[in-house]
């Protein structure tokens, strides 16, 4: 029952990474995981290319490739709406994590990483990416969006704080509240962050 389940909810991932040692043992760890690795490049211009044919659940780069380096792949990627992005970086690259996340990196794993560490990062990915998804359907214009997701992050931390949510928690349950009582997620996130400086802490009302 549970190989079933797991067969019907793996995730298609797609690995760029230029060691071929390193490829190697992500690719079994995913698979140890439950996750299909559908594709494997050594540079970011192939990464692209795969990610383009394949359409892929998600994509893990590492920022150091030839040809096309992992911050322009993530922007080529994650700019054309493909999948959500895992960028790979040493610890000395840490600086270049705010580089990762401008280029639409949903998150990032510092190498050498545990097995124990991969698969939250993917949930992260996986979780943001799917809420972007939400969002950008509610609202068109790029202003608005970017207004809407800086309220809607806001609002994640009031809940995570106050109720100690999940991050994922926190969107469902903006999210549900907007379709329950027909209001924006953007409507819903301003009066939560309104009500938490004018009752400092009350519970969020939406009625």
């Amino acid at each position: 029952m549970a190989d079933t389940q797991a067969g019907a909810d793996r995730r298609r991932v797609l690995i760029a990474e230029d060691e071929a040692l390193i490829r190697l043992d992500l690719a079994e760890m995913l698979v140890e995981e439950g996750y299909d690795v559908v594709g494997e490049a050594g540079d970011g211009e192939t990464a692209v290319r795969l990610a383009e044919d394949l359409r892929p659940d998600l994509v893990i780069l590492d920022i150091k490739m030839p040809i096309m380096d992992g911050l322009a792949a993530a922007e080529r990627i994650a700019g054309g709406r493909i999948a959500p992005v895992v960028i790979l970086t040493a610890f000395s690259q840490r600086d270049l994590v705010e580089r990762a996340r401008a280029a639409g990196a949903m998150a990032y794993l510092v190498k050498p990483f545990q097995k124990s560490d991969l698969v939250p990062a993917i949930e992260i990915a996986l979780s943001r990416y799917s809420e972007i998804a939400a969002l950008e359907s509610e609202v068109a214009g790029l202003t608005d969006r970017l207004e809407t997701r800086k309220s809607v992050e806001r609002a994640k931390g009031e809940l995570m704080t106050k109720y100690q949510m999940t991050e994922p928690q926190a969107f469902k349950w903006i999210q549900r509240t907007a379709m329950d009582h027909r209001m924006t997620m953007r409507e819903v996130a301003d009066r939560i962050l309104a009500e938490s400086q004018e009752a400092g802490g009350a519970q969020p009302a939406t009625s």
